[in-house]
């Protein structure tokens, strides 16, 4: 299997090369050219652990990766994970349940693609025999996940942008207080936005993603959304017969990449009903399913601070199935995008819906769900909590734990949620290494620290 652009102007690439550069040469974003079918597998699968179901998806992504490794990388990339179900599937009501998401080493979804994607690095590095140097923006979680997958490992060096003061304290203190020394926290003004335009500047620059063999570790790489794939077949899997058909999978969102996996699932073949797209007040996606209409406002700090983002970097891999696979079309709409224009796209039938929620109403959802259920949400997953599908199973997809929120759900429950790994990180000193945002200030970083 190879893996195109969705810009259509860089040459085709198996999956171990499109994972090693993470973005494409013509700025556009990885996908199968074809996508495999998995409707008749499924049966076969309903018995598999989580690694093990990570392992047989893989396989028809990357068969230049045998079998029996795969097996040994997903069995070696979940066994962090604190339950033993990997990703548990919790009954709330007869018609909701709850996809934990948060049972990893960072406690949030990202770990499911990036303790994967650490060890792909890892095999490339050993494959090759040379350094490689690993470049994403975060607006929370995906920095500290991305960290925790590659911090210790020889010849990988991580650097890691982030909106200064726009993260949660405990979420900069999982990327700044590892000590170790392959790794870079780098806060800088402004918006989660702002530091993503700086990692696709410095992606575009040809010659310097070659002078210090970049990689992208955002959820721009191809590997993390597949990898984010197995769960949703893995909860379909554990669902009632009678639910699996017509399920509504909820998913907090802002990048488009969590609810993009959910969607490819089922054009493979996965028989789900419908997928809701859950934003917070930063309703960029809210926005465009509701009216077609796709245009970057002013982001607003929120108490689910992940989904802060007026850029919905993944939507380009939605856009090119929206537009027909024309990859010309593509093209023309991502340069008007990213000229801040206002642009109508066609109307999402079917699987989308969408909904949208305020500051104000977040800490009344996590209270009204401890006081109705005991149940503790993080202010992301609270998202989800509103127009429920009234004739069908919800699946909610919980994607970070409480206790990384400690001030708004203390709040709102009256009790402070805690872990031990991060009530450990509160007496760590912070290693920060703030710069200005601009590709020339990262990259003069990256040239001096990429190749020490």
């Amino acid at each position: 299997m190879l893996y195109i652009s969705t810009r259509g102007q860089t040459r085709p690439h198996t999956f171990s090369e499109a994972v090693e550069v993470g973005l494409a040469p013509d700025g556009g974003l990885f996908l199968p050219e074809k996508l495999p079918s998995i409707a008749e597998k499924l049966p076969s699968w309903s018995g598999l652990s989580y690694a093990q179901l990570a392992a047989e998806f893989f396989t028809l992504f990357a068969p230049e990766i045998p079998r029996e490794e795969w097996h040994t990388l997903t069995a070696q990339a979940y066994s962090r994970f604190d339950s033993p179900d990997v990703a548990p599937l919790r009954k709330i009501t007869d018609k909701t349940y709850v996809l934990e998401l948060w049972h990893g080493p960072t406690l949030a979804f990202k770990d499911f693609a990036l303790q994967l994607l650490g060890l792909l690095y890892k095999r490339q590095v050993q494959l090759k025999g040379k350094k490689l140097a690993v470049l994403g923006a975060t607006s929370g979680d995906t920095g500290s996940a991305a960290i925790h997958g590659c911090m210790g490992q020889e010849g990988i060096q991580i650097f890691i942008l982030y909106p200064n003061g726009r993260v949660a304290p405990l979420q900069e203190r999982q990327m700044a207080c590892t000590g170790a020394d392959n790794v870079f926290a780098i806060p800088v003004p402004g918006t989660f936005d702002d530091a993503q335009r700086v990692v696709k500047e410095c992606f575009g620059d040809v010659d310097f993603v070659r002078a210090v063999n970049l990689s992208a570790v955002n959820s721009i790489n191809i590997a993390r959304v597949l990898a984010q794939c197995v769960y949703y077949i893995w909860a379909w899997l554990r669902l009632p017969e009678e639910a699996r058909a017509t399920v509504e999978f909820v998913v907090p969102t802002g990048n488009f990449g969590n609810v993009m996996a959910g969607w490819l699932t089922q054009q493979m073949g996965m028989p789900c009903g419908s997928f809701r797209v859950a934003t917070n007040q930063n309703d960029i996606l809210h926005r465009f399913f509701s009216t077609g209409e796709y245009r970057q406002g002013e982001v607003q700090p929120s108490h689910a601070p992940s989904m802060d983002i007026q850029a919905a970097s993944n939507f380009e891999r939605y856009l090119y199935y929206l537009m027909g696979q024309d990859q010309e079309r593509v093209r023309q709409v991502m340069v008007r995008m990213k000229a801040g224009e206002r642009v109508t796209l066609p109307r999402s039938q079917g699987s989308f819906r969408s909904t949208r929620m305020d500051d104000d109403t977040i800490p009344k959802v996590i209270a009204q769900m401890w006081q109705d259920w005991q149940y503790v949400i993080d202010p992301h997953t609270a998202c989800a909590f509103t127009d429920m599908a009234p004739d069908r199973v919800s699946v909610v997809l919980s994607t970070a734990s409480p206790a990384k929120f400690p001030e708004v759900v203390t709040e709102a429950t009256g009790h402070e949620p805690t872990h031990p790994s991060l009530e450990a990180l509160k007496s760590s000193a912070l290693v920060t290494h703030p710069m200005d945002a601009t590709a020339e200030a990262v990259k003069a970083f990256l040239r001096e620290h990429a190749t020490a």
